[in-house]
Parts: C-alpha cells; sequence; structure tokens
C-alpha cells in the first residue's frame, strides 16, 4: 500500500511539475543587464551569461503552454518571450555577426535556406524553427497584429527589444507602449499626415493589420500621436538588417 502510495504521488508531482508556467525572472534580469533603453543587444554579454540564457531556454522548453488551462495572454507572452530568447540564443552561437541573415548563407543545413527555418528549439517533444513560433503559434492563433511590434528579428529596422519580459498580467500595456514607441520612432517610421513612409513589417504583414473592417492606416492612427489622412499615400522605407548590437 506504502509502494503504490509513493508511486501516485509521484506520478501527481511530475503532472504537477509539467503544467507548471515558466518564471521569466531569469530572462528579465538578462534583459535589463544587456539590452539599452534603446533597445540596443550587447550580445557578448548574453554570450558570457550563456548558463543564465540556457536555463531559461530550457524552462521553456519543459514547459510548454496548455490550451486548455492557460490565458490568451499567458500564452501570447509565452510564445513572444521564446521567439526573442531563441532569436537572442542563435546571434549568440554565431557571434560576432553584422547580420541575422549572414547565418543563413554561412550554414550547411539541408532545406534551410534562412536562419528562420534552423530546427534547433525543443518546446516538450516538438522540435521547430523561428518560423514555426511566429507564424504557426502567434500569428495563426492570435488575432492581434501588435505582436509584430513585439517580436524582434535582431535587425535594426525591427522594432526594439524591450528591456524586460513580457509578462501576461501587463501585456496589453506592453503591446500598447511598443507600437507607440515603434511608430514614433523617425528611423524605423516616419510618419506624417500627408507622406507617411512607414516600415516594411506593415508591408509584408498588410494582412495582419488589414482585418475585420481595420487597415494599416487605423493602426497607425490609433497608435501614434501624427495621423495619416485619409487620402494620404503610404510609402515604406527600406529595411536595415544590420545587427541591432552596440
Amino acid at each position: 500500500m506504502k509502494k503504490v502510495f509513493i508511486i501516485l504521488l509521484t506520478t501527481f508531482s511530475y503532472a504537477t511539475f509539467a503544467q507548471d508556467k515558466p518564471s521569466n525572472a531569469a530572462f528579465d534580469a538578462l534583459l535589463k543587464k544587456y539590452v539599452s533603453s534603446r533597445g540596443v543587444v550587447n550580445y557578448k554579454g548574453f554570450q558570457s551569461d550563456t548558463v543564465a540564457l540556457n536555463g531559461y531556454l530550457k524552462q521553456l522548453s519543459l514547459h510548454p503552454p496548455n490550451e486548455k488551462t492557460w490565458t490568451k495572454e499567458e500564452q501570447m507572452a509565452y510564445w513572444i518571450n521564446a521567439y526573442n530568447a531563441f532569436t537572442i540564443k542563435l546571434i549568440t552561437r554565431y557571434y560576432p555577426l553584422k547580420s541575422i541573415k549572414d547565418i543563413g548563407s554561412s550554414i550547411q543545413i539541408p532545406f534551410v535556406n534562412t536562419p528562420w527555418d534552423i530546427k534547433f528549439i525543443t518546446i516538450g517533444k516538438e522540435k521547430m524553427d523561428l518560423n514555426n513560433i511566429e507564424h504557426g503559434k502567434l500569428r495563426k492563433q492570435f488575432d492581434d497584429p501588435r505582436i509584430h511590434m513585439a517580436l524582434v528579428c535582431a535587425s535594426k529596422s525591427c522594432p526594439i527589444l524591450l528591456n524586460e519580459a513580457y509578462e501576461a498580467k501587463k501585456l496589453d500595456e506592453q503591446l500598447s507602449r511598443q507600437s507607440k514607441a515603434f511608430l514614433a520612432d523617425p528611423y524605423r517610421n516616419k510618419v506624417s499626415p500627408d507622406k507617411p513612409q512607414l516600415n516594411m513589417i506593415f508591408k509584408w504583414y498588410g494582412m495582419d493589420f488589414n482585418t475585420k473592417g481595420s487597415s494599416v492606416r487605423d493602426f497607425v492612427n490609433r497608435h501614434s500621436t501624427v495621423k495619416i489622412k485619409p487620402d494620404a499615400k503610404i510609402s515604406h522605407l527600406d529595411y536595415d538588417w544590420s545587427l541591432n548590437d552596440q
């Protein structure tokens, strides 16, 4: 009887552990330490803290989201943090680099053409790449274009890397803050009433912004202090793929 009780207790403990949500404290500390308020990343610093970064990534791997018990906000925050943390890991693996796109041209892996196709991520029992997280998880499961303001591809034209982890309890505020900051940054967007020049993200993912009677113009006017006129023609800035490092 005692042996059966121990087995049941062990099984229960394992099941409980498997359902635990990972703590973002370690990642939050790393971001505060190695990312400036302007989103400039110290990749050498991340390299020196490999144990801490790997420890956080292992937490993510061991605690995949449970769609039945996790809230929408918990799942979104998890996948955003996973995308950003694993992107940092990928960069530190090949650093120094001039651009994340250099990784795609420097490796010889069958059927892999870009760094976003490298299946170096393990979540639960699933092997995946960065594209799987962005397109298969976030864009497919959550109807919120502000996601594009949070995912950081390690390039200067992408939104800045927030120097704090995303948390479910304040996710809405964080996404809105990122959207406003992205549109207010003249390097990434030149918002004007008559001749707006927007980031290529708004062109590449226009379908995510042009939904449910809304549009790219509506999104910008909702989050920017400068409003685009209804008849203004929107153009797009060249995308700078240079690494967002110091």
